[in-house]
């Protein structure tokens, strides 16, 4: 009786197993077509990954030539899809990511209808028709299922500073945020604003400093360490293109300090300049030093605290708040109580008709060492922009430069010099140089340039001035 039932139990188990067996067989031969490259294990997989949505050939694998073999199934079409350029036919049958995955964007021949919606992708994101995305100075438009760039040259290449960083050029490069997204356009018209010298200032006569000729110049010389307190740091410009302002200003104020032997000391307003200096001048749209040297003999200016700059540079706040008057003895006086309210004092502070330095490297110091800080000109290159330290040398330019040479002057201010090891372990001489783009900007809003071999133009035109006191005035 008990081996009856082991037989029957046999028997049955027997039976179940034939049938699984079967039914096997028969779903590898129905999984068959979706499986290609001999139906491995890992296809197996591969196939099990591609019914999650959206996952088709990117889960699947892509085949470059026509393979019948190379498909899928897509599920929510209940039909095959393939991965390969067997699916750019008349009736196109790709998987949905197709063309995204395995032709990376590529556009489609005019006959097929992909399946997938309309729109574009980036890395690895999907943007609707009409997306408007930026890169760098540049806007890109999802547009018929492709990007449509404009393609303007940009004020900063990620490569060029890469190219600095990785030669040993004497100085490092850096991608400053505030120049991100400005087109090279942008950065010469808006950064610098000094006009090329007039043929008056070019045609001044050049004078050379009172020191004994045979006198000993330091090695290394520091304006502020001379006159501590009484040379005035960087100031930022922003996008008012008024270097021509702000250098001028500057130099007029360190100038005033050391001739008043620091009875005056405050930093002279840029800004005042800015708005009331209009005569042949454009505000923040550019000007001249020479103009400006006119305006601080003529009319002078007051104090950066009394007049500080505007925080949005446009035509509406951009009236002149400051007005003076002369008491007939040379001297001004204002008429105007301050435009910061703070600020009490409105003194009007002026200066002698400015005059030209030799370009002479040792004339140059002679005059810095003697006199205070003095007044450049120099030509911008692109790669100026993005420098963080060490000693300044044109490397690199782009090829559209050349298309802004009218916009390339800048107004900067000489306030010492130096003797150190740079490109190549070489050891160079540098001019010690006060830009006009905040402290952010290269060593604390300063950089070294090469000295004495007239790079960027930074030695041809030398200006300087002398602060226009009365008797009243000294101390």
């Amino acid at each position: 009786m008990w081996t009856g039932y082991k037989i029957l139990i046999f028997c049955y188990l027997t039976t179940e197993i034939c049938t699984e067996r079967h039914y096997l067989s028969a779903k590898v031969v129905d999984l068959g077509v979706y499986f290609t490259r001999n139906h491995t294990s890992v296809e197996g997989t591969r196939f099990k990954r591609a019914i999650f949505q959206g996952q088709y050939c990117k889960s699947f694998g892509c085949c470059e030539d026509r393979d019948d073999g190379c498909v899928t199934h897509f599920y929510e079409a209940n039909a095959l899809c393939y991965c390969d350029s067997f699916c750019e036919r008349e009736n196109s049958d790709c998987c949905p990511d197709y063309k995204s995955f395995c032709r990376e964007e590529k556009e489609w021949p005019p006959h097929t209808q992909p399946l997938y919606p309309e729109g574009c992708f980036r890395d690895g994101s999907r943007y609707e028709e009409g997306s408007v995305i930026r890169e760098n100075c540049n806007s890109c438009t999802c547009s018929g299922q492709k990007w449509k760039c404009s393609q303007h040259s940009c004020l900063v290449h990620p490569e060029i500073i890469e190219h600095i960083n990785e030669g040993d050029y004497g100085w490092t490069a850096q991608n400053y945020s505030q120049f991100w997204g400005m087109t090279l356009q942008e950065g010469f018209k808006f950064r610098l604003g000094t006009l090329p010298p007039s043929p008056m200032l070019l045609s001044m006569n050049e004078m050379t400093s009172s020191l004994p000729a045979k006198a000993d110049l330091p090695e290394i010389f520091i304006a502020s360490y001379k006159w501590p307190g009484w040379i005035h740091g960087p100031l930022d410009q922003k996008n008012c293109a008024a270097s021509w302002a702000f250098s001028t200003a500057s130099v007029a104020a360190d100038r005033i300090a050391i001739q008043s032997n620091g009875r005056y000391t405050a930093n002279l307003s840029p800004q005042n300049l800015i708005s009331c200096c209009a005569k042949n001048h454009h505000g923040c749209n550019g000007g001249s030093i020479d103009r400006a040297w006119w305006y601080l003999r003529k009319r002078g200016l007051v104090s950066h605290a009394c007049y500080p700059l505007f925080k949005e540079q446009n035509t509406t706040n951009n009236i002149c708040a400051m007005a003076s008057k002369s008491d007939g003895r040379g001297k001004r006086h204002a008429t105007k109580p301050c435009p910061n309210s703070i600020e009490k004092s409105n003194k009007i502070y002026q200066c002698s008709p400015p005059y030209r330095v030799s370009s002479n490297e040792t004339e140059i110091m002679r005059e810095i060492i003697q006199n205070g800080p003095v007044q450049a000109i120099m030509q911008v290159h692109d790669d100026f922009f993005y420098y963080k330290t060490g000693i300044y040398r044109h490397v690199i330019s782009t090829n559209e430069e050349t298309k802004y040479q009218k916009l390339r002057t800048h107004a900067v201010k000489l306030t010492g010099w130096g003797t150190l090891r740079g490109a190549q372990g070489k050891k160079e001489k540098f001019w010690i140089v006060a830009n006009s783009w905040g402290k952010s900007w290269g060593e604390n809003g300063y950089f070294r340039i090469l000295r004495g071999v007239n790079e960027s133009d930074i030695e041809k035109l030398i200006i300087a001035a002398w602060g226009q006191l009365t008797s009243s005035d000294e101390p």
